[in-house]
């Protein structure tokens, strides 16, 4: 089993060791497995677990003070389920998958893949929130009230932009003291797994930290947070709108398709992700010689490699 995650790209971390051990537990967890699906599952739900990463508990809150929850998942032959925008679920990438094997739909969304989850047996009662980002909501000078474009306009409001995800571009500073995508807003988590037959890839999010009551970015959208094909896989994080508008994972795997290997496929992905929008973002690909690629345009994103016979 040949196994690559990433724990999101964005700034240096604070606890760069603590969180590497996660990822490098995460990417054994997926080499012990039989079946490239199982491998993404069993290493995103060590990430999902890890209030370190955004995704799972410790996750972003939006406008309306609540963590919710998005994952995607897909296999060469085109099997594919996401799940979004689930208070309450830590294991969200779980649902993901009981999505792509239990229904005939490629998605479910909100309290109904909610009650889904809990039909197939996943948690949904699950406390996602960390010390971190408690102490992170406790500190804002004010929280919004009212309907979603009240929320709205206090998000423009406080960012000084009309971003309704409440993102700067990186380096920025919030009125909260934060500059904006530096925490819990890129720390997307991912896998990326193949056995030599087939690739799996899954990708799960807490989203980004104050985006509007109800967003749902790139990660559970087909091609842009996750992709997979007979000629590879791969697994994306970042600026989430932007991944989507450009469709990053679905970018990286047609280089493979079109004859490059998985790290100038991930190298020439992000190189045109960054011409074409000026934001930052990551991505893991793996290709069918069973080879790894990695490429980035943030300062950081942190990855782990587990290569069995």
């Amino acid at each position: 089993m040949r196994v690559i995650v990433h724990g999101g790209a964005g700034t240096s971390p604070d606890e760069p060791e603590p969180r590497q051990a996660t990822l490098d537990e995460a990417a054994d967890a997926g080499a012990t497995e039989d079946d490239p699906v199982d491998a993404v599952e069993a290493a995103i739900r060590v990430l999902e677990a890890d209030t370190r990463f955004n995704a799972g508990t410790g996750g972003a809150v939006q406008s309306d003070g609540v963590i919710r929850t998005d994952a995607g998942v897909m296999t060469s032959g085109r099997e594919v389920g996401a799940a979004a925008s689930m208070p309450g679920v830590e294991a969200a990438v779980s649902v993901a998958r009981a999505v792509m094997e239990e229904t005939p739909h490629v998605q479910m969304a909100g309290v109904h893949a909610v009650d889904f989850a809990a039909d197939v047996g996943v948690d949904v009662e699950c406390d996602l929130w960390s010390d971190d980002t408690r102490e992170r909501w406790a500190d804002l000078d004010d929280h919004p009230e009212g309907s979603p474009t009240d929320h709205l306009d206090w998000i423009r409001d406080k960012f000084g932009q009309t971003d309704p995800g409440g993102q700067q571009r990186d380096g920025a500073e919030s009125e909260d003291g934060d500059a904006a995508g530096t925490r819990k807003d890129h720390d997307t988590v991912g896998a990326v797994a193949f056995d030599g037959d087939q690739f799996a890839t899954a990708t799960s999010t807490g989203g980004r930290w104050l985006a509007l009551a109800g967003r749902v970015g790139d990660v559970p959208q087909v091609g842009s947070g996750f992709y997979a094909a007979p000629a590879g896989a791969a697994s994306a994080t970042g600026a989430g709108e932007d991944i989507a508008k450009t469709t990053l994972t679905r970018r990286a795997v047609r280089h493979l398709e079109n004859g490059l290997g998985a790290q100038a496929a991930a190298d020439r992905a992000i190189e045109e992700f960054g011409e074409l929008t000026g934001s930052s973002a990551g991505v893991i690909v793996l290709d069918s010689d069973g080879e790894s690629g990695e490429a980035f345009n943030s300062e950081a994103m942190q990855t782990a490699r587990v290569r069995t016979e």
